[in-house]
């Protein structure tokens, strides 16, 4: 292989594209003493920015409830532009979904815990999440929709 032709997947910046913190029901919600129910979507979106540069963001909802009172809503965008060139159009749409969100994802948790810190609650700790199987999933439910449809793929 020639070095035009290495496969190059680099990381060029990282950073909080959106960060948003809720506390629509303070200052009474601090006087609650239930447990609320928290609730987490994760949502992961990747545009190509130039030639061989790409932006990835995995925007992080994390939402707290009692009953139906909102205690806290947290919304995080962390975003990284990375450089991939000379890597396969098959392996684009894993490399953009699995790698760089689970290179995100850190970042993004402690930016949640921290938020959730300042807004004067206990800290909320993000588990470990596999993208490949949320990106095997979302695979599977494109494909069965599309049998669903009648659509039929011709290779």
């Amino acid at each position: 292989m020639s070095e035009q032709e290495t496969p190059i997947f680099a990381i060029e910046k990282i950073y909080i594209k959106d960060l948003s913190v809720e506390v629509p029901n303070a200052p009474q919600i601090f006087l609650e003493r239930e447990s609320p129910k928290v609730s987490i979507q994760l949502q992961t979106n990747a545009q190509g920015i130039g030639e061989g540069v790409f932006e990835v963001t995995l925007t992080t909802t994390v939402t707290s409830k009692l009953e139906e009172k909102t205690v806290f809503l947290v919304e995080v965008g962390q975003a990284g532009i990375f450089r991939v060139q000379n890597v396969p159009s098959e392996n684009m749409e894993p490399l953009l979904s699995i790698a760089c969100p689970n290179i995100l994802f850190p970042y993004a948790r402690e930016v949640v815990s921290d938020a959730v810190t300042r807004a004067g609650f206990a800290p909320v700790l993000l588990q470990p999440v596999n993208f490949e199987a949320l990106y095997m999933s979302r695979l599977q439910q494109q494909e069965a929709a599309k049998e669903a449809s009648g659509e039929t793929t011709i290779q």
